[in-house]
């Protein structure tokens, strides 16, 4: 902040017929910093040293309302997409397409961080919200060695189709069986999960048990109904749930490919995913196979705008994809 004495010196500047810089150069400051004091407070013809130093002093001391206390419409739309368990980054980027005419209704998701953490104790958790939980950093593997699979037959990610790797071309997704699994209490219980890499659509796969037999079965199943343009490719790790993988290859057409051990960021979209994931399967608890109630958990994640898309939801552009020209004639 400009002191009294910056103050007084911009002054004996202006009076000297100085510039901005040269000014900014007396007192050390940046000569932005000079050119917006002038401004604000008069310019070079009105600009008093004791005056704008009243006035910032005033404006210092004044509370400044946040945008989120002054609109209360604001803060219902906002409120209710965080109960939805969106993210104030997801919030911000998605007013604009959701309320195109409405142009207070736009905030930055620093503006909705400041609302929340300035709410007093206890609150948050009173209206029912909570910002979604950043998982803990991985810590790194040193001296792991990767073993060798046991999986017969296995087609290596290098070998996955080059067009999968740009994510222009759709069709090619991403499962987790094993170190992407998302496991229930004492290991007894899990779901599978398939993301397709253009869109970032889920598929939640229910499983009555965790044995190669009933994965690729399950993995037919959720897939087969799709079409052939959007069956390309499916990039899993090397668990042992995947055994059975030639029978997906066949049965569904749909190729399997594995990324190599203890590679994770090499299946990152199925991997954040799942982060996401245990905010409605934390650990250490059961995981249902109830198909609805898996389909009512990928319905409201696929109703999430992303970043990455523009703030698209996963199931918008899944369904430019079904009905693209891309998607159809492949």
């Amino acid at each position: 902040m400009l002191t009294l004495e910056d103050r007084e010196e911009i002054s004996r500047g202006i009076a000297e017929g100085l510039e901005n810089k040269q000014i900014a150069a007396r007192i050390g400051r940046c000569a932005s910093i000079v050119s917006r004091e002038i401004d604000r407070h008069g310019g070079r013809a009105e600009y008093r040293a004791s005056r704008a130093e009243r006035a910032a002093t005033t404006d210092r001391k004044r509370p400044k309302a946040r945008k989120m206390d002054d609109d209360p419409y604001l803060r219902l739309v906002v409120v209710e997409l965080l109960k939805q368990g969106w993210s104030p980054q997801q919030i911000a980027g998605r007013l604009p397409i959701d309320h195109p005419g409405e142009e207070a209704v736009r905030v930055s998701h620093e503006a909705v961080y400041a609302w929340i953490y300035a709410l007093p104790k206890g609150e948050l958790a009173r209206q029912g919200l909570a910002l979604r939980s950043g998982r803990t950093r991985r810590k790194p593997a040193h001296g792991r060695v990767a073993k060798a699979p046991r999986t017969a037959g296995m087609r290596w990610i290098t070998e996955r189709p080059a067009d999968a790797a740009d994510r222009q071309v759709p069709g090619h997704w991403e499962g987790g069986w094993e170190g992407g699994l998302i496991i229930g209490k004492d290991g007894k219980t899990a779901v599978g999960t398939l993301v397709e890499r253009v869109s970032r659509f889920v598929v939640l796969v229910p499983l009555a048990a965790r044995n190669a037999a009933t994965v690729s079965e399950a993995v037919i199943d959720s897939v087969q109904d799709l079409p052939g343009t959007l069956r390309r490719s499916l990039t899993c790790d090397c668990g042992s749930e995947m055994a059975d993988h030639a029978a997906i290859t066949l049965k569904a057409e749909l190729p399997v490919c594995f990324a190599h051990p203890h590679s994770p960021w090499e299946r990152g979209t199925n991997e954040n995913t799942n982060r996401w994931l245990r905010e409605y399967f934390p650990k250490g608890t059961v995981i249902t196979n109830d198909p609805d109630y898996l389909q009512a958990v990928a319905d409201e994640l696929n109703n999430r705008p992303r970043a990455i898309l523009g703030y698209l939801k996963p199931k918008e552009v899944f369904a430019e994809l079904l009905t693209s020209g891309i998607a159809t004639t492949g």
